[in-house]
């Protein structure tokens, strides 16, 4: 009863729209003080060592590197080189949606900030060409969800630290579940194209290679993050200080696009993003303790195997649950709150925990084109000329292609345990 007091005071200061961290921290402090027997001295220590963690620094480290690729003009690089590449064929500018978004989460974990880069881009090319606006909004937004899916993902880093689940094990598990977003994205752009001969581009632009040649630089840090992982060289956060020494070092001797100020301005972005999502960590954490002192996840536990043994019907079940929860909460903030109830029940399932981290990660994704809270709605408005109900209606396809995706990995669990496996 006392944790269903804390979780209903919780949710009630969520809906008064006040910020996620203070209101995990207020109803805890709250049942510190006048439930439980429990210093405020002991709570606080708790909430500060959350953040002494070493798979933490991967964040902040990530997020600069984001900031550099957006001031150093990188992503208008990717976008140029899959121009070249695809934008003759049929639908070319939605391919080229599609694969620039897959370049650019190579250095970005976050979708706000691909979809802030690349609607600005591609948006008027787009509306040049004849694209309607329902559908440049749509692939874009949809697009963007390819990056915090792909490694390296800031999602991933929340649920590994949020879990104990070796983050490098869930950078390989989200290979294939992103590659496969991209295909189904990919066919989508077919699908709406397939008879629309207008929207093939023009001819081959002279210079195309050394376009390609250009752009291999920005290519080569997949190959720093996943190959240094994979090949034992370092750990995901180690490969995030190597990514942002060498994005440095070929923005401003190779490419020479990131000047100080420039450099000035990721570090002020940066700074003021890791302290957001550092407090929202340690708010979380706070929550999640006062949780398991009221025993939630294991009475959740005991209720959920009384009402079925059937993992599938529990994922289906979980699935609903997450969808509702990111509507209204943005995915790292979520990812921190229901890690903690959500994943004990999973194992005592059968579930594998790297299977589920990925299934949790990209059903909260979907909130971020679905009101209220739909960020990357907000972001792509606030970007483009594009109106609220036109990328509103835009997008809602999309959101059940993510769905039917989602239900993929929970019958299939080969594709998110597959490479993990393989590799180990």
């Amino acid at each position: 009863m006392t944790a269903l007091v804390v979780t209903l005071v919780a949710v009630l200061l969520l809906t008064l729209r006040v910020p996620v961290g203070f209101a995990l921290v207020i109803p805890s402090l709250g049942y510190i003080v006048f439930a439980s027997s429990l210093s405020l001295t002991a709570a606080m220590e708790r909430t500060v060592s959350s953040l002494n963690s070493f798979p933490l620094l991967a964040v902040p480290l990530f997020i600069l590197v984001g900031y550099i690729a957006n001031n150093a003009g990188l992503a208008e690089r990717l976008f140029s080189a899959a121009q070249m590449l695809v934008g003759r064929v049929r639908g070319g500018l939605g391919y080229v949606s599609v694969l620039s978004s897959l370049g650019f989460s190579w250095m970005s974990g976050s979708a706000v900030s691909d979809v802030a880069v690349m609607a600005t881009v591609q948006v008027p090319q787009m509306q040049k060409r004849g694209y309607g606006n329902r559908f440049i909004a749509g692939i874009t937004g949809a697009s963007s969800l390819v990056t915090p899916v792909m490694p390296p993902s800031i999602p991933a880093i929340m649920y590994g630290v949020a879990s104990g689940v070796s983050i490098g094990a869930l950078f390989i598990a989200a290979v294939i579940p992103a590659l496969l977003l991209t295909v189904v994205l990919c066919v989508a752009v077919w699908f709406y194209a397939r008879n629309k001969n207008e929207l093939r581009g023009g001819p081959p632009e002279p210079g195309r290679w050394r376009v390609y040649l250009s752009v291999l630089p920005v290519m080569f840090a997949p190959v720093i993050v996943l190959g240094g992982i994979l090949g034992g060289v370092f750990t995901p956060t180690e490969a995030a200080a190597v990514t942002v020494t060498y994005l440095i070092v070929v923005s401003v001797v190779f490419y020479r696009s990131l000047s100080l100020k420039g450099m000035i301005s990721a570090l002020r972005s940066t700074f003021s993003t890791t302290a957001s999502i550092m407090f929202l960590v340690a708010a979380s954490s706070l929550f999640g303790w006062v949780l398991t002192m009221e025993r939630v996840p294991a009475t959740l536990a005991k209720q959920v195997t009384a009402l079925t043994d059937n993992p599938i019907i529990f994922m289906l079940l979980v699935l609903v649950v997450l969808l509702l929860i990111g509507m209204v909460m943005e995915p790292v903030s979520a990812v921190l709150i229901t890690t903690p109830v959500l994943l004990p029940v999973a194992m005592e399932m059968g579930i594998d925990p790297i299977q589920f981290g990925i299934f949790l990660i990209l059903t909260l994704l979907i909130g971020l084109f679905t009101p209220p809270v739909g960020l990357v709605l907000f972001v792509m408005e606030s970007v483009t000329t594009l109106k609220s109900s036109e990328i509103l209606r835009g997008v809602l396809p999309f959101v059940a292609l993510f769905i039917g995706l989602a239900i993929l990995l929970i019958l299939v669990p080969e594709l998110t345990l597959w490479l993990p496996q393989l590799m180990s």
